[in-house]
């Protein structure tokens, strides 16, 4: 990957459907997710998504969600993720997912999945895999990814995922606390963090933990940018200027689209660059053999 030639890193872009017609979300979810982020239903694949990123000479750091164990819902293989993203490595960076519920089998599969496939990441969704960022239970596995040298891509604050439906589909937004992942940071210093949101209600939390802990980073994706919390824009273009990185949450919001919108915030011009690309090179260790 050229990373000189990228105009930028989108470092959350969702893959919905794998290469058989299997979905990552059933349809009442899917719908709610849809209407939540007042669009359509849209499942690309993982050739299609890479097709549109380099249509905008980006690139994309794609992922699914495991959480079979909390939905019933079986998760697209990571496996088949990391393999086609490897046929499109100019634009393509691939994370996996591991479902906390899986222990130790789990931790043997993030190794398994770093070493033998090229992975560079980890995503979670603690609301909806259904557990504690804290839990004590889960450490094995961060420190599996602290020793692998990989980042760990935590969603935070509220979620389209179940709203608008009855209890949510069962899905607890209180387990995408940040301040959760505030113990995370401290006990495992060597691990790299990105907070996956603007993390409203919990904003403030969410900019105090990525000021305290250096090994803390925030991603912007998920919200169109006219809508970012003010302290948000403000710790971005200050404090947090290392530590923020552009997220669209694709194929749900379009890169398009934030970034149109994101040439309207005000946003310092030393800072833009490093929100776009720069800081993600850091980040995912893009600049590292």
């Amino acid at each position: 990957m050229n990373v000189d030639a990228l105009t930028a890193i989108d470092v959350h872009v969702h893959v919905h459907a794998d290469q058989h017609g299997h979905l990552a979300l059933d349809p009442e979810l899917s719908g709610a997710a849809a209407k939540y982020f007042k669009g359509e239903p849209y499942d690309p694949t993982v050739p299609e998504i890479a097709a549109d990123y380099r249509r905008l000479n980006m690139a994309a750091v794609i992922f699914t969600v495991d959480a079979e164990a909390a939905t019933g819902q079986p998760a697209l293989s990571n496996a088949e993720i990391a393999d086609l993203a490897a046929q499109h490595p100019d634009v393509l960076i691939p994370f996996g997912s591991i479902d906390p519920a899986r222990g130790k089998a789990g931790i043997r599969a993030a190794r398994a999945l770093v070493e033998e496939r090229g992975v560079r990441g980890f995503k979670f969704h603690p609301s909806f895999q259904n557990f504690l960022p804290n839990d004590p239970a889960v450490y094995p596995l961060y420190a599996e990814l602290e020793a692998l040298g990989v980042p760990a891509l935590f969603h935070t604050g509220q979620t389209g995922i179940g709203a608008g439906l009855p209890g949510g589909r069962g899905i607890k937004l209180r387990y995408s606390d940040p301040m959760l992942l505030d113990d995370v940071a401290a006990d495992f210093p060597g691990l790299t963090i990105i907070m996956a949101h603007p993390s409203v209600p919990w904003q403030d939390a969410a900019i105090s933990v990525a000021t305290h802990k250096a090994n803390v980073y925030i991603d912007l994706s998920g919200w169109s940018p006219k809508y970012f919390p003010p302290q948000l824009v403000h710790a971005a273009n200050r404090q947090l200027k290392h530590q923020v990185l552009f997220g669209s949450d694709y194929p749900l919001i379009r890169p398009e689209r934030w970034v149109s919108d994101f040439e309207k915030l005000e946003i310092r011009d030393e800072v833009r660059p490093l929100i776009m690309k720069r800081n993600a090179i850091e980040a995912l260790g893009l600049g590292r053999a």
